[in-house]
C-alpha cells in the first residue's frame, strides 16, 4: 500500500461498514491464530456487520416508538394474568397477528396490567423488526385533531401508517367530542386490514357510545376493529391497589 493510500479503516467507513472498522483487526488476529481462510474471516467480519446493524436499528425503533422502557416482558407478573392469556403471549410476541393485519385489544377495569400487557408486546415486536407507536388515546386524538385543522390530516394519516402496529392506550379515558370522535374514526377506518391497532380500554364494547357518541358511528367502529383482532380481557385484583396496600402494611378500604 502507498503512503498515500487510505487506511483499511477510512476505506471501511466510507463504506459505512461500522461493525468491520470495529472488529475487522481482532478478527484478523484470531484468523491468523485459528489458520482461517479468508472466506471464513470475511463471513465472520459479514455476521458482525449484520448483527451491528440489527442492533442500531432495534435502539433507533425503540427510541420513535415512545414504548416506557420499563414495562417489558421481563418485568411483566406472567403468572398474574389469566391462563388463557398466559398461553396466548408468547405466539403474539412472534408478530403474526401484525403481518395479518390484525387488532389486539386488551380489556378490562383500572390497575389490571393492560398497558403493560401490550408494552410488553410492543417491545418483542421491535426486537423482531417491527415499526411500533405507543400513544395515549387522548394524544393522539389532538395530534389528528390538529392536523385536520391545518389542511395536513391526510399527510399525518400517511406518517402514522409507517407504523406496523399503533398501540392507543385508554381508549375512552377522556370524553371525544364529536370533532375528535370523527378523527378517531377515520385513523381506525384507515388502517382497517391494512395495519395492526392494539388497544387498551375500561369501557367494554356495550359502553362505546361514550366514545364515539353517535349510535352508527359506534357499531361502524367496532365492526371494523374487532372483524380481525384477537381479544384479552384482564380480570383479577387491581396491581396499583396490591402494590400500595404492600407498602403501607394496612388493608386496602373497602
Amino acid at each position: 500500500m502507498s503512503a498515500s493510500a487510505p487506511s483499511a479503516a477510512v476505506l471501511l467507513r466510507s463504506l459505512k461498514l461500522p461493525g468491520f472498522v470495529r472488529a475487522y483487526a481482532p478478527v484478523a488476529e484470531q484468523a491468523e491464530r485459528e489458520g482461517w481462510g479468508f472466506e471464513r474471516y470475511l463471513h465472520h467480519l459479514a455476521e458482525i456487520e449484520i448483527e451491528d446493524r440489527r442492533g442500531r436499528r432495534i435502539e433507533r425503533l425503540l427510541r420513535q416508538s415512545g414504548l416506557p422502557q420499563d414495562k417489558r416482558l421481563s418485568t411483566l407478573d406472567l403468572p398474574r394474568l389469566p391462563a388463557s392469556i398466559r398461553r396466548s403471549v408468547p405466539t403474539l410476541c412472534e408478530g403474526g397477528f401484525v403481518d395479518r393485519a390484525e387488532n389486539l385489544l386488551a380489556f378490562g377495569l383500572p390497575g389490571r396490567g393492560k398497558t403493560h400487557l401490550v408494552c410488553a408486546i410492543g417491545h418483542e415486536l421491535i426486537q423482531r423488526g417491527y415499526t411500533v407507536l405507543f400513544v395515549p388515546t387522548f394524544k393522539l386524538v389532538q395530534r389528528l385533531l390538529t392536523a385536520k385543522q391545518n389542511l395536513d390530516l391526510e399527510a399525518t394519516l400517511r406518517r402514522l401508517d409507517h407504523f406496523d402496529a399503533v398501540i392507543l392506550d385508554d381508549l375512552g379515558y377522556v370524553q371525544q367530542g364529536r370533532a375528535e370522535m370523527e378523527v378517531l374514526f377515520t385513523f381506525l377506518a384507515e388502517r382497517y386490514e391494512r395495519r395492526s391497532v392494539l388497544i387498551t380500554s375500561n369501557l367494554v364494547f356495550s359502553e362505546w357510545d361514550k366514545i364515539f357518541q353517535d349510535p352508527m358511528t359506534t357499531a361502524c367502529a367496532i365492526d371494523r376493529i374487532v372483524h380481525h383482532a384477537v381479544i384479552l380481557e384482564l380480570a383479577g385484583p387491581s396491581y396499583r391497589a396490591e402494590a400500595a396496600k404492600s407498602r403501607s402494611g394496612k388493608p386496602e378500604a373497602p
